[in-house]
């Protein structure tokens, strides 16, 4: 694209823009981040982007999934470890009961930044800029805490590159073979209605695994190396900008701080700054679809951010809520489909359906969450068309933020380990059972 450069989008209106007060501290740290190696590199992006070609034709299937936001103080190697391996464990489930390859997309190592509705908090009649994530400023509520610093900006970067740093080396050591079932804890289900469900499953699945070791002479985990990629919402263009280059041998330019970068509803503006950027790299681009998006609206959206229609370039990251998506998703995949573009459709079944309790905390319902996936299979498969994957905010760990599932959580048990600064997330039990579900409905 001969109007676009890593620095074009400044001649867009940028929505969750953030205003540093040191211009000259900013230019440093920008400065310092273009110098510093990548994150991530141009072929690992363009494999990504075969593998979510396939997921478009429904031969793959994406997971995607980690924390609402990610903080500095998680980057510690049990967090990490407990991330890395509910999400591998959820993909061993899918692959089993869809029979295909699942494409494993973390939230991870850059999703320190998170859009807000305001950008003013006040309490006790004091009125300070809000938290918008460890990459902005920080979560106390005092006037030097809520600063933008653009020096967190190379601080996430560093951060990023320590977790993506312990990933890789957990993963060549075999950290990923987690196929094997009986490393799985399932004690959470033992008295549960579907307890005998999911131990059948995981019985057939160490049935299958000890089946191919045979068959092959040697175990499966060694024939098999573990693709894991990153994704963070590309918020703050600042920080995208900087880790933006055109590798060698490269025709185009490659945004480096992640593998998948996504729009969020709050900035996929077609004439906005986030648009104007991420249409000139050539990562894939997921852009996140809320129920007020209209067919025309999406279409033109898909034409601005790839105009050749290029397999695996677009993931629509779909977010509607149960009550909602019956009605909001058929008029879009039908437009799509007549339009003849085959994105990968992914169900976030996560942000459309939050709610607040009595007592403030912002949860989800196992339920609702589980219902708008049905719907979402339900409305591809009378539509011929293909649901890709699955986006979910979740942590390997005994969090209490999402209320159900077989652990049978409840309102008053949320204040018990509570720990999300934004978002609530499925723990390790809830999330693992939403993959075992999710498992018997692809092998149906």
């Amino acid at each position: 694209m001969t109007d676009w450069s890593p620095e074009s989008w400044r001649a867009h209106p940028a929505e969750q823009h953030v205003d540093y007060p040191d211009a000259t501290a900013l230019a440093a740290a920008v400065a310092t981040i273009r110098r510093l190696p990548p994150l991530v590199t141009s072929w690992e992006i363009e494999r990504l982007k075969t593998q979510l070609a396939g997921a478009s034709r429904g031969e793959r299937f994406l997971l995607q999934g980690g924390d609402c936001n990610e903080r500095f103080v998680d980057c510690e190697s049990a967090i990490v470890d407990a991330k890395l391996k509910i999400l591998l464990m959820m993909s061993a489930a899918l692959t089993y009961g869809g029979g295909k390859p699942v494409i494993r997309v973390g939230r991870i190592a850059g999703q320190y930044a998170k859009p807000r509705s305001e950008t003013t908090e006040t309490r006790d009649g004091t009125t300070l800029p809000t938290y918008r994530g460890d990459l902005v400023n920080r979560a106390e509520f005092t006037p030097d805490a809520r600063r933008p610093d653009p020096a967190r900006l190379v601080e996430g970067y560093t951060r990023a590159a320590l977790t993506l740093n312990f990933i890789r080396s957990l993963l060549d050591g075999g950290f990923g073979d987690v196929h094997h079932p009986e490393v799985w804890d399932l004690r959470w289900a033992a008295q549960t209605a579907r307890g005998d469900e999911y131990r059948e499953l995981l019985r057939q699945m160490r049935a299958s695994v000890r089946f191919l070791d045979a068959t092959v002479g040697r175990p499966l985990n060694e024939l098999a190396a573990v693709d894991f990629y990153t994704s963070h919402e590309g918020l703050n263009l600042e920080y995208e900008a900087a880790a933006t280059e055109r590798p060698p041998l490269r025709d185009g330019w490659y945004d480096l701080s992640t593998h998948l970068p996504w729009i969020g509803e709050r900035t996929r503006q077609l004439g906005g700054a986030h648009v104007g950027f991420f249409r000139g790299i050539r990562n894939p681009i997921g852009v996140t679809v809320g129920p007020s998006m209209q067919p025309g609206e999406l279409l033109e959206l898909a034409a601005r951010l790839d105009p050749e229609g290029e397999p695996g370039r677009l993931v629509l990251i779909v977010r509607m809520g149960a009550k909602k998506v019956e009605a909001a998703l058929p008029p879009l995949v039908e437009a799509v489909r007549r339009a003849g573009r085959t994105p990968v459709w992914v169900c976030d079944p996560m942000h459309g359906n939050t709610f607040k309790t009595a007592e403030g905390y912002k949860t989800r319902r196992f339920d609702d969450i589980l219902a708008e996936l049905d719907t979402n299979f339900a409305v591809h498969a009378a539509a011929g068309t293909h649901l890709g994957g699955v986006h979910f905010e979740l942590t390997g760990r005994d969090v209490t933020e999402v209320v159900g599932g077989s652990v049978g959580l409840t309102e008053s048990d949320l204040a018990r380990a509570y720990e999300s600064d934004v978002d609530p997330r499925l723990n390790y039990a809830q999330a693992l059972e939403m993959a075992l579900l999710i498992a018997q409905r692809l092998g149906r």
